[in-house]
């Protein structure tokens, strides 16, 4: 029986984080510039004899068995597998055919890298080449938004999706409607290799919820709170700059830039920073760091810092004393990728 593999990079998020969010989006239209890293999600679908549908999510030691069917509950349990099954079933019909499909993510749920939306284009692509569906990259990244945020109504943006499809450094605009424009940027390779060098990915070891900030975020935006709406156009200004630094290769404009994001998407919603971040935040800026921000929505996961010349050592020291970790990453040039092992 084939196995049918896919793999799709999480991402960090560089600059204008939140306003790839509706209704910000559809009123004023937003930019964000973002990064794929070494970091993945995986998906593999296996073909089995018996007519059964099996669920397995490996990092996270959870198992669901189902007699075959066309349509999976969603219960709380393995939602997003479900939902791409169940999305998929409805739009392109699969055949009574038994199968397993495992998933495994690199990085912890609610980190702040995009892994539940790039969990969800992963699982798509090897629906995606299990019947060889003919969808593009904008195709898959819309379906996999479309997925969680309709299907499953769970709040958040759209720059995961497309990040995770993409892959690469790019610079997204999100207009009404859902219409998205994706603009690979040409980066000389020195260039990256000193952004890769110098950008810290520190995880907190704490976890968040995203969507009761999303929440947050776009109640603020709808009752038109000033002070919330006037970050967010800062934050999507703060892509152009940063944009504009990393293709001239004005790396020492990184970190400023990244602190002028950090003051400004904490005015966005209440629980984006806390006192344990604005602590890790502090002792990063005092060893040396430049700037930095939170990963994804903010409230804990992964945090950045911009470290110039050799900063990066004294602050991976400072940063011990809050028991977190600093992970080893490589920018990926590449976004989803899929294949088939025969048997």
């Amino acid at each position: 029986m084939n196995i049918y593999r896919s793999k799709a990079p999480l991402r960090i998020g560089l600059a204008g984080g939140g306003t790839d969010v509706s209704p910000y989006s559809d009123l004023y239209g937003g930019a964000i510039l973002n990064i794929t890293v070494s970091l993945f999600a995986h998906a593999n679908i296996e073909l089995i004899e018996s007519e059964q549908i099996i669920l397995s999510a490996m990092d996270r030691g959870e198992e669901e068995v189902y007699d075959w069917t066309t349509s999976l509950p969603i219960n709380g349990n393995l939602d997003l597998l479900k939902g791409v099954y169940n999305r998929i079933q409805k739009d392109y019909g699969i055949s009574k055919q038994g199968f397993r499909l495992n998933t495994f993510v690199d990085a912890p749920a609610g980190s702040g890298l995009g892994t539940s939306s790039t969990l969800v284009v992963a699982i798509l692509g090897a629906f995606v080449e299990m019947l060889k569906l003919p969808l593009g990259d904008y195709d898959i990244a819309h379906y996999a938004y479309d997925i969680e945020r309709k299907d499953l109504g769970l709040s958040g943006g759209k720059q995961d999706q497309y990040a995770a499809t993409f892959g690469g450094v790019n610079y997204m605009e999100f207009l009404a409607d859902d219409r998205v424009i994706v603009n690979p940027l040409r980066i000389r390779n020195e260039y990256l290799d000193e952004l890769e060098n110098n950008l810290l990915l520190f995880y907190t070891s704490t976890s968040r919820e995203s969507a009761k900030i999303i929440v947050e975020q776009q109640k603020n935006v709808l009752q038109k709170n000033e002070k919330s709406i006037e970050a967010m156009h800062q934050l999507k200004e703060q892509s152009i700059l940063l944009k504009e630094a990393l293709l001239r290769g004005e790396l020492f404009k990184f970190g400023q830039i990244l602190d002028f994001g950090f003051q400004q998407k904490k005015q966005m919603a209440a629980n984006i920073s806390n006192d344990l971040i604005d602590d890790i935040y502090s002792a990063a800026i005092e060893a040396g760091a430049t700037g930095g921000k939170i990963s994804g929505a903010g409230g804990g996961g992964f945090m950045t810092f911009y470290c110039p010349g050799n900063t990066r050592y004294q602050v991976i020291e400072a940063l011990k004393k809050f028991g977190g970790e600093v992970k080893p990453y490589r920018f990926t040039r590449h976004g989803l990728i899929t294949w088939t092992v025969k048997s």
